[in-house]
């Protein structure tokens, strides 16, 4: 049975900061990395001059989203709960939440989820406007995530629970293991096997669910922070789910918010003339490229989730507030050093994808060089959304997503289009008002310091 870490809440923060951040870092680099392999493959050995195989993989993947990811709210006000009662050295309590945390969502995403989406799925791509070629990958691919995707979301519950725990190196393990079992699965069945996006879909539905099955045995056999339920019931325990519903709910309607806006923005970049080469440039540089950003910026987020939590539960605000303010200084740097590389590099980092030609050259240029600045406001501003989660303030950030994502950008993009004026590099400069303002209310948020008296606990 692991022990708890007392460096989270003692000690200094900048070295709390670190020795949990960099494996959740590392974490969701790895994790990301799996995509980054899938589109090169597809990109090399589906060839198309649009790269629409490229294309189909990001609109299906953000159109999965939107309906996962109200489930995965259930794992925010989960992670929430264990890190509050990690400080607090609250072990029953804890593994309580992660139990029935399960068992919610395995019944939503194989008995609601799968099926609803396998049935939406043709009109969800119709909703996106992507055209008869990017529609003909992304089905099958959609489907299959859909289907056999309840592993992918498991994988991040326990690797969640694990670091909320306080425990961010086996995740990292599970994490390793699952892309490498991904990428080898992906590389047979699309270079051999010639299966294209199929392909791609089989390799990250197969590759968790080995991840899960190692997790749950580690929790079994006592080798984890987290410990088995002192009893097995089939049956959720409504009382447990309640507080991490209300908890987790808005963070899950942030998530939805933050999703639909990306599968509007998809929508409105399918409408302008040469749309499969603007979808492929968004979906490689955006969803692909900036995930050295975006990954990073998860990880911190987690991190300083974990730590606010923490240190709230052992009753150091002023803690949980010092160590958010170190890891928004960490992820700001991290993304100027990724910016300058899109910056000055953009041919050569395309060219990785065999994108480097036309307009999926021309508009993945202009992308790049607009994300090397959007990508230090998003840095910073996610992670002083993880301190505000962190401290069950869920609400605040819920709002800032609305206002930011779809008043600010999508406001912006249908004004141009009304005007028709949309072009797609009018559409990066909408990006990038965005997370301008993201920042300043996040910022504003988080000085107020309401977050510090947050009530979080499950009823005796």
């Amino acid at each position: 049975m692991k022990p708890f870490d007392q460096e989270l809440i003692s000690g200094s923060p900048v070295r709390s900061v670190w020795k949990l951040a960099w494996p959740l870092i590392l974490l969701n680099l790895v994790n990301g990395l799996h995509g980054i392999v899938d589109h090169i493959l597809v990109g090399h050995f589906v060839p198309d001059e649009t790269n629409a195989a490229n294309a189909a993989i990001g609109v299906a993947w953000q159109v999965f989203l939107v309906l996962v990811v109200f489930t995965a709210s259930l794992f925010h006000g989960m992670n929430v709960l264990i890190a509050r009662y990690a400080g607090k050295q609250d072990r029953a309590r804890m593994s309580r939440v992660a139990y029935e945390t399960f068992l919610a969502a395995v019944i939503v995403l194989v008995f609601v989820i799968g099926p609803t989406g396998y049935f939406l799925a043709p009109r969800l791509l119709e909703f996106v406007r992507a055209d008869a070629t990017v529609r003909q990958h992304a089905l099958p691919y959609l489907r299959i995530l859909f289907l056999f995707g309840a592993p992918l979301f498991l994988m991040f519950m326990f690797t969640g629970a694990f670091q909320a725990s306080g425990d961010p190196k086996t995740p990292l393990k599970l994490g390793v293991l699952t892309t490498f079992l991904n990428i080898i699965i992906s590389f047979v069945l699309i270079t051999v096997l010639k299966m294209g996006t199929i392909g791609a879909a089989i390799g990250t539905v197969l590759a968790p669910f080995v991840t899960v099955v190692v997790a749950i045995s580690l929790i079994l056999r006592r080798k984890m922070i987290l410990q088995p339920p002192e009893r097995f019931r089939l049956a959720p325990d409504f009382r447990v789910l309640k507080v991490v519903v209300r908890i987790g709910v808005p963070t899950g309607i942030q998530g939805v918010l933050l999703n639909l806006g990306g599968v509007l923005l998809l929508r409105y970049i399918g409408s302008l003339p040469s749309s499969a080469a603007a979808q492929a440039a968004f979906t490689i540089c955006y969803s692909q490229l900036f995930s050295l950003v975006t990954w990073t910026s998860f990880g911190l987020r987690a991190a300083t989730g974990t730590l606010t939590g923490q240190n709230l539960g052992a009753g150091k605000p002023d803690r949980a507030r010092a160590c958010v303010h170190r890891a928004a200084l960490f992820g700001a740097v991290w993304a100027a050093a990724i910016g300058l590389l899109f910056w000055f590099f953009p041919v050569s980092l395309l060219h990785i994808f065999d994108a480097a030609r036309g307009d999926v050259l021309e508009f993945g240029t202009s992308l790049l060089r607009t994300l090397s600045i959007s990508g230090i406001f998003l840095a910073t501003s996610l992670a002083f959304t993880g301190g505000l989660q962190g401290a069950g303030d869920t609400k605040k950030p819920m709002y800032i997503a609305f206002i930011s994502q779809i008043v600010i950008l999508l406001g912006i993009c249908q004004t141009l289009l009304s005007l028709d004026m949309l072009t797609p590099n009018r559409v990066w400069l909408a990006i990038l008002a965005t997370q301008f303002s993201r920042l300043l209310m996040t910022y504003g948020v988080f000085r107020r310091g309401g977050w510090t008296r947050v009530r979080v606990e499950l009823e005796h």
